[in-house]
């Protein structure tokens, strides 16, 4: 196996997650809705991942958990459910400019709706300014999204601060924290957070899984219509393998977050600074209040997609930015609002380190790097 710098797209199932999937696979195999001893021993895997889920975000309880086929359809939800069951008293949204493309194409079809979207500015490090969220809530405005970790940046954005001006204007408030959960830690105890979205796969969890947390007294209407799965407000027969190792995943991560955090960003650090001296490099991460393991770089001279080829041919997978992305025409959004230029977006790289990445990873990446960047400078004749 290579070495994978792209923990930010997906990461590998873990083996405890593969065996606890296996485990729920064979022996919780029924239908969860059924009444027999099989139906019963799948809800009670449902049930138990619910729970570890809760548990592991501090949530009040184990029923403000709903699970969802991944971090895009509970962004979806949180936004089409909470406009449509609220639209009597208002309609209008305020979010970013940042946000994933979940959040941004979901507000675009609910403007063609009839609501309006308010889209705040970020500063140079991709963080938007609380005085902003405040000063742009008016009296029809009935819900704010603001991301609690970027994907493109890994930027942390101020949850906590916002939560408290939406809640003091009577505003439900939603983060979508598929990058931030098991990456910083975040108690729903403590955060003023109605909805909040997540995925497995982040986490080393399987794919086509996810979650929306509801506060407990939301006002949220369901996507679907069917039968009477999660509250009835996410119908269809519960996919127990995949929620299984989503709870599995969940517990994991935030059991061991303090340590395996601080190893990550230490790996992040080694890496910029074998880095830093390229000429001309640029820092597009912020160095404070982000990912612990996020890096996106720009290097003036080479044309991102080429140094991402280079390096996928000597086994080394990294990112140009959001994996949702990869082939649009358009260079990214999230680099955009920091306020790159259309060249500087293209000669962008994200390199996201996760739970099996080694210090030599970093070494030999870091060598390749520079080797790569300079020749295809070289190529183009860049002069600095």
């Amino acid at each position: 196996m290579g070495i994978y710098l792209d923990n930010a797209a997906t990461t590998r199932p873990s083996a405890h997650v593969l065996e606890v999937m296996r485990d729920a696979s064979l022996n919780c195999w029924g239908n969860p809705s059924s009444i027999h001893a099989e139906g019963r021993a799948a809800r009670k895997c449902v049930e138990k991942a619910r729970r570890q889920t809760a548990e592991a975000l501090h949530a009040g309880e184990a029923r403000e958990i709903c699970f969802t086929s991944g971090g895009t359809e509970a962004d979806n939800w949180a936004l089409r459910g909470v406009a449509h069951a609220l639209r009597g008293q208002g309609r209008h949204l305020i979010t970013t400019q940042v946000e994933h493309h979940a959040v941004l194409h979901t507000a675009e079809m609910l403007a063609a709706e009839g609501f309006r979207v308010t889209y705040l500015p970020v500063d140079a490090e991709g963080r938007v300014s609380p005085a902003d969220v405040a000063a742009a809530i008016e009296p029809d405005t009935i819900l704010i999204s603001v991301m609690a970790a970027n994907n493109e940046l890994g930027t942390l954005q101020p949850i906590g601060e916002i939560g408290e001006i939406a809640h003091s204007q009577g505003v439900l408030f939603h983060t979508d924290a598929v990058q931030a959960v098991g990456a910083v830690l975040l108690s729903l105890s403590e955060l003023p957070v109605d909805l909040l979205s997540l995925s497995a796969h982040k986490l080393h969890g399987p794919k086509g899984i996810g979650a929306l947390y509801i506060r407990r007294g939301t006002r949220i209407d369901g996507l679907l219509k069917g039968g009477q799965q999660e509250r009835s407000l996410r119908p269809g027969t519960e996919a127990v393998a995949a929620i299984a190792g989503l709870g599995a995943a969940i517990t994991d991560a935030v059991e061991t977050l303090p340590e395996r955090t601080a190893r990550i960003a230490a790996l992040r650090d080694e890496l910029w600074e074998r880095l830093r001296d390229i000429p001309g490099i640029r820092r597009n991460s912020p160095e404070r209040d982000v990912l612990p393991g996020l890096l996106n770089v720009c290097l003036p001279g080479c044309e991102g997609e080429a140094l991402l080829l280079r390096l996928d041919l000597e086994d080394i997978s990294a990112s140009s930015g959001s994996a949702c992305t990869t082939g649009a025409p358009e260079p990214s959004h999230v680099l955009r609002a920091i306020g790159l230029d259309e060249e500087a977006v293209r000669s962008s790289i994200r390199f996201s380190i996760g739970d099996e990445n080694t210090a030599e990873d970093i070494a030999i990446a870091a060598e390749a790097i520079r080797r790569i960047s300079a020749d295809l400078r070289r190529l183009r004749g860049w002069k600095g």
